[in-house]
């Protein structure tokens, strides 16, 4: 199928082949008849897309400010790559779809095959939205309406903000779009509506659609001409709907209200505020946030938990609903919006207009309703190009996850280590395309089950979210291939004794199985490995973890499908002490910062482990510290001398006769070394490059640490 994307860095648009996205529970698949090109979103991210590198920079200057501390604490090779990497990864255009429901996903009411649905999926043949996402259409409400039915309900929730009554009298300052839509929403609530806009074709479009305009091109003062439509009172509320990066706007809302008016920001504006607007009139200022209550919230979004209609009454899937009923009664029109019809294949034409054409407002792209199929269904693999990489005895892999590690480490590390890299698969498209273009992967899919039942793929590399591990290398045990799971192994007791279970019974050849820690192979711990096997007595292992805050609504902090930040990541430290001591666990402690998280969340806390030769091992992970401190400090004290490394860039050595010390230029912790090993054991079949029992006890100890830290009480 075909889809439109944005290439990052250069900010040309593209109409590529992809995979239709798997179908997950909660969501629904929908084949698109038509979608709305925002002239005022998607036109910004072109044009930021299309700006060079200074002026990227300049309009985000909190991003240099992140990079220049990265710079300070990785070095420039490791900046580099993260910065490179981040400009290479194209973004799907689109969020206003209307088409019919293909498939429905499990635990879906209220849908069924068959259905017109409005969206907000992107610009593509196929798309996945989750069913809060979506609204039945009605059949009065033909598709290039229902194509506005997301624009609609910007506009709406917006409007909901300004609590305007019937009678009111409330200025729409630009009138793209969602300006348009306001004024016909705010002329079916009742309300007089005076329009501004430098454009006079826009003028002309809001009187028509029942707005008193007031002309700023032809110097006409939109604070004088709003006072006067009011007969000197001051309008009831402002709705700012303009894109721009000048104060006027806000400063022209303020001065054209009444006392205690309303103000309610849509669009773009500077910020600017005067006080003494504000106070005098004691006017309420407020930035209205997309398609409303439940934007932004996975809980809502992703995992389909709806709010009570008794105390959320408008969600953006009810917002979107009420547009089409507005639709539906004639209350909102939406053929004076549009101006250029584009066929999907011809998208990249679509944008030269929006970018080129000012005066392009409602551009529809518009979809073959025979689009591309497989056997009657929606396509789930491609082979995106011709591959060169079939080299003979290389271990064939099968990815499945192409975020951002694996494209940034994993893929990079298994192509310069002679794998065979046969498929990609992800829930997505885009990702899996992005990654098969850029490492010469044979095949793109979204078909799990399409991967392991491949009898070429040899090894299966899982680097998806933590909660999914377990699961996908269970099935991939069982159909017999290798695996190479991303850490964690697993977040929950009962996942660990299943992986454990199936390999232990694995008989006459186990299959092999590894964890990402990477760690335990980087140059500097190999070398402080080999310093120690020749000091006698135990040691002291003081590991520092400069972590970094997360939100806590980030998926990592989950402990359903992140298993938190404990056993997500300080796996990785529990890891490196065990094969730094070389010797089982026999206790651990753990202990939280009690105060500053969130409630539910512990990302900072100490743990202390101890050594069956009588090794400690310390290991702090701390989310409370600042960014310009390198991320990783581990120090070892042995047989009075001191090792340090620092985040892997350089080892000190204290009173440690012939070492000095290394030093590096760009960051190795170990990550070709890991997989060389791994595609090595395969290849000969020697043992697993981290011994089975220690992959198993380091994700029990570290599972046993999470529940130490979540029962955790301040009487212990």
């Amino acid at each position: 199928m075909r889809q439109v994307i944005q290439h990052f860095r250069s900010g040309l648009t593209e109409v590529i082949d992809v995979p239709t996205p798997a179908l997950r529970p909660g969501h629904l698949l929908i084949r698109t008849h038509a979608s709305l090109v925002s002239a005022g979103t998607e036109r910004m991210l072109v044009e930021f897309g299309r700006s060079n590198l200074l002026e990227k920079a300049r309009q985000q200057p909190e991003k240099v400010r992140m990079v220049l501390g990265r710079l300070r604490t990785d070095g420039l090779a490791a900046t580099y790559e993260a910065v490179t990497a981040k400009l290479d990864q194209p973004i799907p255009l689109g969020y206003c779809n209307v088409g019919t429901v293909v498939e429905v996903g499990a635990g879906v009411e209220g849908f069924k095959v068959g259905d017109r649905v409005a969206s907000n999926g992107p610009h593509a043949e196929i798309v996945r939205a989750p069913a809060n996402l979506c609204a039945r259409v009605p059949a009065s409400v033909d598709d290039d309406a229902a194509a506005f039915t997301v624009a609609g309900a910007i506009a709406l929730q917006s409007v909901r903000l300004l609590q305007p009554t019937l009678g009111e009298t409330i200025v729409v300052t630009g009138l793209g779009l969602v300006g348009l839509l306001a004024v016909q929403i705010l002329r079916a609530n009742g309300c007089r509506v005076i329009g501004i806009d430098l454009d006079a074709d826009r003028l002309v479009l809001a009187r028509r659609l029942g707005a008193d305009p007031v002309d700023a091109s032809v110097g006409e003062s939109p604070v004088g001409g709003a006072v006067a439509l009011t007969s000197g009172r001051g309008v009831d509320g402002v709705l700012i709907a303009a894109s721009t990066e000048s104060s006027q706007p806000v400063s022209d809302a303020a001065r054209m209200c009444r006392q205690r008016g309303r103000i309610v920001l849509v669009g773009v504006a500077g910020l600017a505020l005067s006080r003494a607007d504000f106070f005098a009139k004691e006017l309420t200022f407020q930035v209205s946030c997309s398609y409303g209550p439940g934007r932004y919230d996975p809980s809502y979004e992703e995992r389909g938990n709806d709010y009570p209609i008794g105390f959320v009454r408008w969600t953006e899937q009810r917002n979107f609903e009420a547009v089409l009923d507005l639709m539906a009664t004639g209350s909102i029109t939406t053929e004076p919006l549009v101006t250029h019809r584009v066929a999907i294949s011809d998208a990249q034409a679509a944008y030269e207009v929006l970018l080129k054409d000012r005066k392009a407002l409602g551009i529809l792209l518009q979809y073959p309703r025979d689009a591309e199929q497989v056997d009657g269904k929606p396509a789930h693999s491609i082979a995106p190009r011709a591959t060169t990489n079939r080299s003979t005895g290389a271990v064939a892999c099968g990815f499945i996850g192409a975020g951002n590690y694996a494209t940034r480490m994993l893929m990079p590390a298994f192509a310069e280590c002679g794998a065979r890299l046969r498929t990609v698969v992800t829930s997505g498209s885009i990702q899996g395309v992005h990654a098969a273009r850029k490492f010469n992967f044979e095949s793109v899919s979204t078909d799990v089950e399409a991967l392991l039942a491949d009898p070429e793929v040899r090894a299966v590399v899982i680097a998806t979210r933590h909660d999914s591990h377990a699961e996908l290398a269970g099935r991939a045990l069982d159909a017999g291939k290798h695996v190479f799971v991303e850490k964690p192994l697993a977040v929950t007791r009962g996942q660990l004794d299943s992986i454990a279970a199936k390999l232990r019974a694995a008989t006459p050849i186990r299959p092999v199985l590894t964890v990402g820690f990477n760690r335990r192979f980087a140059p500097h711990v190999r070398t402080i490995a080999r310093l120690l096997a020749a000091r006698t007595g135990p040691r002291a292992f003081v590991y520092t973890v400069n972590a970094g805050s997360v939100p806590a609504e980030h998926w990592t902090q989950d402990r359903e499908s992140g298993g938190g930040r404990i056993i997500g990541e300080a796996c990785h430290f529990i890891d490196l002490l065990r094969y730094l001591s070389g010797s089982p666990m026999v206790g651990v402690s753990a202990s939280p910062m009690a105060a500053g998280q969130s409630p539910g969340i512990v990302d900072s806390a100490s743990l202390t482990l101890r050594f069956a030769n009588g090794d400690v091992g310390s290991i702090h992970y701390l989310a409370n510290g600042h960014r310009s401190f390198a991320k990783e400090r581990l120090e070892v004290f042995a047989s009075g001398a001191i090792l340090q490394l620092d985040n892997f860039l350089r080892l000190r050595s204290y009173g440690w006769p012939g070492f000095r010390g290394e030093r590096v230029f760009r960051q190795d912790k170990g990550q070709r070394g890991l997989v060389g090993a791994f595609l090595g054991a395969i290849a000969s079949g020697k043992p697993e490059p981290i011994p089975l029992e220690e992959l198993l006890e380091v994700a029990g100890t570290t599972i046993h640490c999470a529940e130490l830290l979540e029962s955790w009480s301040p009487a212990q």
